[in-house]
């Protein structure tokens, strides 16, 4: 792969970063536990506990949970967000240094718990960066205000005379020095000052923003030192793997527990909680079964024999559904968004051009399937899980155990990918249940079986858009009706999208059209519905993406220029000009983030450009475009197709332009859209949950759902990210939404064939 940038020597740039190699702890301790008698996976450490009170009681500086610094100069920066591979301990902990003046060499880098303390801990929605920039900035430049002000002092010298670079305070007139350590207690002596009294660094001084940094944790991941979930070993843990109900709110109504016991190891089988709607994040019910090691606990749970009681969800059935949101989205909806008068343009118009489009359900796919830990103790419990969202998961362990919330304690291991499945607690909750019930260490253990068909999978969509040309060719109504189940339905809220979800590259869609309108049409859920990796975004822009495709081959136009036609000239959006009355922008002030045409427009130029895209026909290329803004970043993918052997059809090559504002760390960026190209790949050529009887009929990558294999990544893929002061953007979705259109426009311009539904499998087995 080439992502168009210089490559460095690794030792070369850890020591330009001041990091000696090995020279980050990873947050873990050395210290292995106790072997139990878990047979197929090795001993592993135990976190290391990192809350509020871990260096809040040590000596030194403690101006804040993130930040202390020692007497003898070592600095621990905790990062309160979970490491799923997108290396965010790579990226806060630097910048909080850079803006601290800290050698990241003498910075130790500590997991966070789950632990209020901290503020937001979830990580989802490209929020790590983009949510808490600002404030991660002034973590760490509120303790350098403290030690420079603590210099001062002892020199008696104005504080703006000195400054923190290097580990060290410096009084420029006198050149006299002080290290961090030397001013660690008098600081800590110090007041903490008022924000609005720290002053962050100019830009330029942030040495280490937007370079192309190191992953810190890379030599654990590869020495096989990083502890993930299933490595945790305490004396004396079970390992439980549970038969849940194959259907959303289904029960049991018999099972053969001693079949079951009959198996060497398999020490219990217990009936788990049957959940209430709505359904939430509560453990599914079924029944467990706990063994002394995980093979007996598989062997019993495949000989359990349950008899089901499916209940109300057992006639869902989504190709049927399928028929149901077609008849939905064929009728008018509630008007979520209105420019002009779409519908007297439509009537007004020299030609209409309509098209349909169907995404189904989607799963989740993590390398690592979920996984927990629990150790219930009198009335405590602590949980070690690969959680996306560790407060979130110490409250549902609460709530399910009865306790306060101050009894349970979650610690945060590494993950194997998440991309919004982890964070849902249900596991964590599943196994504190057995725990308590057992009163020993219980370790649940999903298998690929079980991730698959108990997932909170993506909601399933229909889109219908419909747009009216003038007799010149030029677009002049635009209409988008859109249904699908909403998240909400997990809450109890209506199924029927609200307006903020439709956000999602509906109403921020950055179009130039005078008259334009977007309409919300029923839907149903039948199945827990959660958010994956760009969520609506997925099935919003493989509709809009595919059908400017389509409108580009009806006007006999180039896709490009049709694309710019619709955004129209740069310029920041207003409400009125996107013809809504407010919008939630991602959890963002529309003033700093505004939805910026100019910036949509620009990373199509550039990825257009770079992909050489009117050279195409020329060099006999099948190329296919798709644009899309989402968590408040603009990303356009041209994607070539090409023939294989045996009558495949395989994505050859790929080229992402990225606008993401600031971006912290410029390797995780690249890597994570790289990543994004794969995941959108998947899919789109793979992607997709089928449900009949009101259970999913995937398991295990056979019969659908696949992730793309190794020998199926295109031979290069090709990464621009654009550079800008602008406010952070999201980074870990945004690259997903343009890719399943710009394959499907890809795979037009090779075959002839236009693909209206996802998967590309169904129209092409042979891929």
């Amino acid at each position: 792969m080439t992502s168009g940038h210089v490559v460095i020597p690794r030792r070369a740039f850890l020591h330009g970063l001041n990091l000696a190699i090995g020279g980050l702890a990873v947050g873990f301790s050395a210290a292995a536990q106790k072997p139990t008698n878990e047979p197929d996976k090795p001993p592993g450490p135990k976190p290391d506990v990192a809350s509020q009170a871990v260096e809040s009681s040590a000596p030194g500086l403690n101006p804040n949970v993130f930040v202390h610094v020692a007497p003898d100069g070592a600095v621990t920066i905790v990062c309160h967000r979970s490491e799923m591979g997108q290396g965010i301990r790579s990226s806060l902990p630097v910048l909080i240094a850079d803006e601290l003046g800290a050698l990241m060499a003498r910075v130790t880098v500590r997991q966070a718990d789950g632990d209020k303390a901290y503020g937001d801990q979830n990580t989802d929605g490209s929020n790590s960066i983009r949510g808490i920039y600002e404030e991660m900035r002034l973590v760490g430049a509120t303790a350098r205000t403290m030690l420079v002000a603590a210099a001062a002092q002892q020199w008696k010298v104005p504080a703006d005379q000195c400054i923190a670079k290097d580990h060290v305070v410096t009084h420029l007139p006198t050149r006299r020095s002080l290290g961090f350590g030397d001013l660690a207690l008098a600081a800590g002596k110090l007041g903490v000052p008022d924000k609005k009294q720290v002053v962050l660094r100019p830009r330029a001084e942030l040495r280490n923003l937007g370079k192309p940094l190191p992953l810190l944790d890379a030599p654990a991941y590869v020495t096989g030192k990083a502890v993930f979930g299933a490595d945790i070993r305490i004396p004396g843990m079970l390992t439980a793997v549970i038969v849940r109900p194959p259907v959303v709110g289904g029960r049991h109504v018999s099972f053969d527990a001693k079949r079951a016991l009959a198996i060497p190891g398999v020490r219990h089988v217990v009936e788990m909680p049957h959940p209430k709607p709505p359904f939430k994040f509560q453990p599914w019910g079924g029944i467990a079964v706990v063994a002394d090691h995980t093979w007996a606990a598989m062997r019993g749970q495949a000989v359990l024999a349950v008899v089901w009681d499916h209940g109300a969800n057992a006639s869902y059935d989504s190709d049927r559904y399928r028929g149901q949101l077609a008849a939905s989205v064929a009728r008018p909806g509630k008007v979520a968004r209105q420019v002009g008068d779409a519908e007297r343009a439509l009537k007004e118009a020299a030609r209409v051009v309509e098209a349909e489009y169907h995404v189904p359900h989607l799963p989740h796919l993590p390398m690592e399937p979920p996984v927990a830990v629990a150790r219930f103790e009198g009335d405590t419990c602590e949980v070690w899980a690969p959680t996306q969202n560790p407060q979130a998961a110490r409250t549902e362990v609460a709530r399910a155990l009865g306790v306060s919330e101050k009894n349970v304690q979650v610690h945060v291991t590494f993950l194997g990918g998440g991309f919004g499945r982890k964070s849902k607690a249900d596991f964590c909750s599943e196994a504190a249940l057995l725990s308590r019930e057992l009163r020993a260490p219980v370790r649940v253990q999903f298998t690929r079986t079980d991730d698959v068909r108990h997932d909170y999978v993506n909601t399933v969509s229909t889109n219908r858009l419909t747009a009216g040309l003038d007799a010149a060719g030029h677009v002049t109504a635009w209409r988008h009706r859109t249904a699908f189940p909403s998240i909400g339905s997990l809450f109890g809220e209506s199924a029927r999208p609200a307006e903020g979800d439709l956000q999602q590259g509906v109403l921020d869609l950055a179009f130039a059209v005078p008259n334009l309108t977007a309409e919300i049409c029923d839907a149903s859920a039948h199945t827990r519905i959660g958010w994956l990796r760009s969520v609506y975004n997925i099935f919003q822009a493989f509709s809009v993406g595919s059908f400017v495709d389509e409108l580009a081959v009806a006007k006999h136009a180039d896709t490009r220029d049709v694309w710019l036609e619709l955004i129209g000239p740069p310029r920041k959006m207003s409400l009125a000009d996107l013809g809504v009355s407010e919008m939630k922008n991602y959890g963002q002030p529309l003033d700093q983030h505004p939805v910026d045409a100019g910036r949509l427009r620009n990373v199509l130029e550039r990825v257009t450009h770079t992909a050489r895209w009117q050279d195409r026909k020329r060099d006999g290329r099948a190329l296919g475009l798709a644009v899309h803004r989402s968590f408040l970043s603009y990303a356009a993918a041209v994607v070539s197709m090409a023939k294989g052997t045996g009558g495949k059809i395989v994505v050859d090559e790929v080229w992402l332009s990225f606008d993401a504002g600031t971006v912290v760390n410029l390797d995780r960026v690249r890597s994570q859209m790289e990543g994004a190209i794969v995941f959108g790949m998947s899919l789109a050529l793979f992607g997709g949950i089928t449900m009949k009887n009101g259970a999913i009929e995937q398991s295990n990558f056979r019969g659908g759902g696949r992730i793309v294999r190794m020998g199926e990544v295109p031979r290069r893929i090709h990464v621009d990210v654009v550079e800008s002061s602008a406010a952070p953007g999201g980074v870990g979705e945004p690259g997903v939404p343009p890719i399943a259109p710009a394959i499907a426009n890809a795979v037009f311009a090779l075959t002839g064939k236009r693909v209206r539904e996802l998967p590309l499998s169904k129209a092409f087995p042979a891929l």
